[in-house]
């Protein structure tokens, strides 16, 4: 069997970067090069960029008009913020990442380079749980997204540290297996009773390999 090194990837994503004139596939290629993070893999493995283009496409139904900026908890090596500021729909959005790991903050702006040129997407190291989130509000609308619902200790404290008002987005899952995952849930209504929402605008799951995820949008 033919085995392929890194050189081989490399080049075929390079190719494709020119082809679709891609500054998304540029920025990975960049962050590979650069940045050879193991768990960047990860980040863009089947499962992850469904769950996240799910949330892009149904966040996109549900976005009110007058939203500038969208903060991303647990915001990882910030592959949720490239797919949201590629698609149109958040063509006048501002994205923040924020994530607990300090080493995601580099490898987060490499990957959406561009938008960082462009002053659309910031990387920030925090505790989410200690986060000010009205001072990031101010007097402007704003959209929180968690995905990683299921990651969270304590998830009653810091559901009630979020303000009331702003768009929230959430997911968690099934996927009890993964030692990482400490705040699992069974279903949909599991989730639902955990994350009370006043406002509850969408709510349901997707079956994907090995585990469903699961989706609420709406306001406490």
């Amino acid at each position: 069997m033919t085995r392929y090194n890194d050189e081989y990837y490399r080049d075929i994503l390079d190719g494709l970067s020119a082809y679709y004139h891609s500054p998304l596939i540029h920025d990975i290629l960049t962050t590979i090069n650069k940045v050879p993070a193991p768990g960047l893999g990860n980040a863009w493995n089947f499962n992850q960029i469904t769950g996240k283009r799910w949330l892009v496409e149904t966040l996109a139904t549900y976005l009110p008009h007058d939203v500038r900026k969208i903060i991303l908890l647990g915001g990882w090596y910030g592959v949720l913020a490239t797919l949201l500021l590629d698609h149109p729909a958040y063509a006048n959005i501002k994205l923040s990442s924020l994530d607990i790991d300090p080493s995601c903050e580099d490898i987060a702006r490499s990957v959406n380079r561009h938008w960082v040129e462009q002053n659309r997407f910031e990387a920030l190291t925090s505790d989410m749980h200690d986060f000010d989130y009205s001072r990031w509000m101010g007097s402007e609308p704003g959209v929180i997204i968690n995905t990683s619902c299921e990651h969270i200790e304590n998830f009653s404290d810091w559901f009630d540290s979020l303000p009331v008002g702003p768009l929230l987005v959430l997911q968690s899952n099934d996927y009890f297996s993964c030692d990482e995952h400490i705040n699992c849930v069974n279903t949909l209504e599991e989730f639902k009773a955990q994350a009370p929402l006043r406002e509850l605008e969408f709510s349901d799951g997707l079956k994907l390999k090995k585990y469903t995820r699961f989706m609420l949008i709406g306001r406490k």
